[in-house]
């Protein structure tokens, strides 16, 4: 029934009622490890469902999902009817989303039975169905016209952007932070050269904007009873953009054995056989989507979000934390020179990991 212990929103009940449900009837538990938005597995009977707060804060357009979640499955619903989508619940006048007075917004989805999901990435086989999973959802989707799938988080990969957010925290944000930082400020100004190589990219006739899901760490893919992805989930970031935001994102949260929360950086490091399960997986779906520059750029896609990640996490720190907040005092100047050990371990090893997918 409601555990108002672990719960409490006083829209709850207007929107489960918009839904068709009794609130009272209702089970309601705090779910998954998702930052942005907030997440409830609701259980009503023998029906499961999963409620979503959009963070509108961060998704400023919250109705922009909505329409893509829409498009995307009335594509997949005509044209790959056997891939597995997870479509929101209608509410009982048709809406996709609640709205409620105070402007928050919610959506109901079905609970997928007999799944699970990862929050860390601790074997190589795991790390091949989730590259194969997200390789999967591109490709499917790849008859799509992006024209129909709208932009969520504008610049949101924009490593031209980021740099220059970085240059304009250099001059004007904590002096104190800023001349603690002087080595880290070097080395990413040592790595600008990623930055020219994405601005190549977005001139190039030979790398396609393609619908990506953007987000592709571990914990967005659903697996089944013998560890075999079923699909992807969390589609708020789904828009248009290029292969290596997915690849990407996939090196930089699969490759090392510790998270960009780790301090001691003796443990950040690449593990080439995760690589090779990553490029095996994304290539076993994609490999026939991809020019023959675009597979060039695999190591690259790593170097490319790790570099970012980076950017944005001195950048904060040189603002005050304003965007991913802190928990102690070096905390985002920390994750930064996690993820630049990262992206000089994966540098280092960039002849080694490129002959992989030359395999």
């Amino acid at each position: 029934m409601f555990e108002a212990s672990q719960f409490y929103q006083p829209a709850m009940q207007d929107i489960l009622t918009a839904y068709g449900l009794v609130m009272e009837e209702c089970r309601i538990q705090a779910f998954g490890s998702g930052l942005i938005n907030a997440t409830w597995k609701v259980s009503n009977g023998d029906k499961t469902y999963i409620l979503q707060r959009i963070n509108h804060q961060v998704f400023k357009k919250p109705a922009l999902i909505a329409q893509n979640i829409s498009a995307i499955g009335h594509y997949l619903d005509k044209h790959h009817p056997d891939y597995f989508f997870v479509q929101p619940v209608l509410t009982t006048d048709k809406q996709d989303m609640v709205i409620t007075p105070e402007g928050e917004y919610f959506r109901l989805q079905p609970f997928v039975a007999n799944s699970h999901s990862y929050d860390v990435v601790n074997n190589e086989q795991l790390a091949y169905e989730a590259a194969r999973q997200f390789g999967r959802f591109t490709r499917l989707l790849s008859g799509i016209d992006t024209n129909e799938i709208q932009v969520t988080l504008p610049d949101f990969h924009n490593l031209t952007l980021r740099y220059a957010q970085f240059e304009q925290a250099v001059k004007q944000g904590n002096p104190a932070r800023i001349a603690e930082a002087g080595n880290d400020i070097n080395t990413i100004r040592r790595y600008k050269y990623l930055t020219e190589i994405f601005t190549s990219i977005q001139h190039s006739p030979y790398f396609k904007i393609r619908v990506m899901h953007h987000d592709t760490k571990i914990s967005n893919v659903l697996f089944d009873a013998d560890n075999k992805g079923i699909c992807v989930i969390d589609l708020d970031t789904v828009m248009p953009g290029y292969f290596i935001s997915d690849f990407g994102d996939m090196m930089r949260t699969y490759l090392s054995p510790a998270s960009e929360e780790e301090t001691d950086l003796s443990k950040v490091k690449v593990r080439k056989e995760y690589y090779t399960a990553i490029v095996n997986g994304y290539l076993s779906e994609m490999k026939d989507e991809l020019s023959v520059t675009e597979q060039a750029h695999l190591v690259y896609a790593g170097q490319f979000m790790v570099y970012m990640q980076a950017i944005r996490f001195l950048t904060d720190y040189f603002n005050n934390d304003i965007y991913y907040g802190a928990k102690y005092e070096q905390h985002n100047l920390l994750r930064a020179r996690n993820q630049l050990t990262l992206l000089e371990s994966i540098t280092q090893q960039e002849q080694t990991l490129s002959s992989v997918a030359a395999h």
